[in-house]
């Protein structure tokens, strides 16, 4: 698609290529759209006139109707990097030579390619598997252990007071657990580990 420019939703239920922008500037209301997850490969677009896109008979892309149906399901295609939009005909979205945005190609090439620009956080992933009471020093862990497993009923956090060389070698050891609740049944304020 054009550089810089984004699709424009028509007060008509049209659709068609928005006026090139700047790099820093973003799009105009009627160039919002919002996405809704129907399932692990499919979404829906809303326009800013709260209808959901679609395509018609003519394969142009139009934004009338009020429900999700067959029709209204998108299927973004990912590949090198790049997102292509597959509308329920199974072709991809492009732009025509009057400036409609329409679903009429079977192969995804350059003029199919789009970038799709979200406010939504993106999520963490985590490269290890440890828990978030694992994290940190001795110390912590063992606090945010008996934070988990205490009865509080005098609203006093009781914390083993001994040396915390042992819990860093039974870290080292692989036996940290073990040794966290060894010395947790020694205060006997925590019903679990009796």
């Amino acid at each position: 698609m054009h550089n810089s420019s984004y699709i424009h939703a028509l007060d008509t239920g049209l659709f068609t290529v928005g006026a090139p922008h700047k790099d820093d500037e973003g799009p105009d209301p009627p160039e919002q759209l919002t996405a809704i997850k129907l399932s692990d490969s499919r979404i829906a677009l809303k326009s800013g006139y709260g209808k959901y896109l679609g395509i018609n008979s003519e394969a142009v892309v139009v934004g009338r109707s009020d429900a999700i149906g067959s029709r209204e399901q998108w299927e973004p295609v990912f590949q090198d990097g790049k997102m292509a939009l597959l509308a329920a005909n199974s072709c991809f979205i492009s732009y025509s030579e009057s400036g409609d945005i329409v679903a009429k190609s079977k192969t995804a090439g350059e003029e199919e390619m789009i970038k799709i620009r979200s406010c939504a956080e993106r999520e963490v992933k985590r490269t290890d598997d440890l828990a978030d009471e694992d994290r940190g020093n001795v110390k912590s862990c063992e606090v945010n252990y008996v934070k988990k497993f205490q009865s509080f009923q005098d609203r006093k956090l009781r914390v083993n007071e001994e040396d915390s060389g042992t819990l860093k070698k039974a870290r080292k050891d692989g036996k940290f657990h073990e040794a966290l609740l060894d010395r947790r049944s020694k205060m006997k304020a925590d019903r679990y580990c009796k």
